[in-house]
């Protein structure tokens, strides 16, 4: 359990804060598990490692601004520490993971706590180019992953949807024609 305290962020005490960014490594990407049947899906701390590598590679050949991509990429789903991977299925998720953001930020001094709640904020309106960029990589790591279970041996049956998904939900010419090459 996480002990909610507002302290100045410094190595010594920002231990509350590394806490819930620990956690993302103990939350299962629940859309593998419902819609695949996995026991032991990706972590959302897997997905959004990935997801950071990737975007950084792709920023920096797009001459986008990669430091705001990398701290985007790390903060787009830790608010999964406290609600857990929320899928399309649970319905809406804006509040709860609202909430949750303001509590984990909550752990920092109110500079870092401003910065971060803006480029969370960024992401989730799709406001700028590297959050634009950044749903496109999010949606290109699933369809890669979902390459992967392939590979696993999975149902390739079951895993169009993921694909279909991605790319439905992508803009970026050069990130989907990456996701057509993952699905075929």
């Amino acid at each position: 359990m996480v002990i909610q305290v507002c302290l100045k962020a410094t190595p010594e005490n920002s231990d509350l804060f590394f806490e819930y960014v620990l956690n993302l490594k103990t939350k299962p990407r629940r859309g593998w598990q419902k819609k695949l049947g996995l026991k032991n899906p990706e972590s959302v701390a897997d997905h959004a490692y990935c997801v950071a590598a990737i975007a950084m590679v792709l920023s920096d050949s797009k001459k986008l601004d990669s430091e705001k991509i990398l701290k985007m990429a790390i903060l787009h789903d830790l608010a999964e520490s406290i609600t857990g991977d929320l899928t399309p299925e649970d319905g809406p998720k804006q509040k709860k993971e609202d909430a949750a953001m303001k509590k984990i930020l909550s752990t920092l001094n109110p500079p870092l706590r401003k910065q971060y709640w803006l480029l969370w904020n960024q992401y989730k309106k799709n406001t700028t180019r590297e959050a634009k960029l950044l749903h496109d990589v999010d949606k290109l790591e699933m369809a890669m992953q979902a390459k992967q279970y392939q590979k696993m041996g999975y149902s390739r049956k079951k895993l169009e949807q993921f694909f279909d998904s991605a790319l439905k939900k992508s803009n970026d010419l050069q990130i989907k024609k990456m996701i057509l090459r993952q699905k075929h």
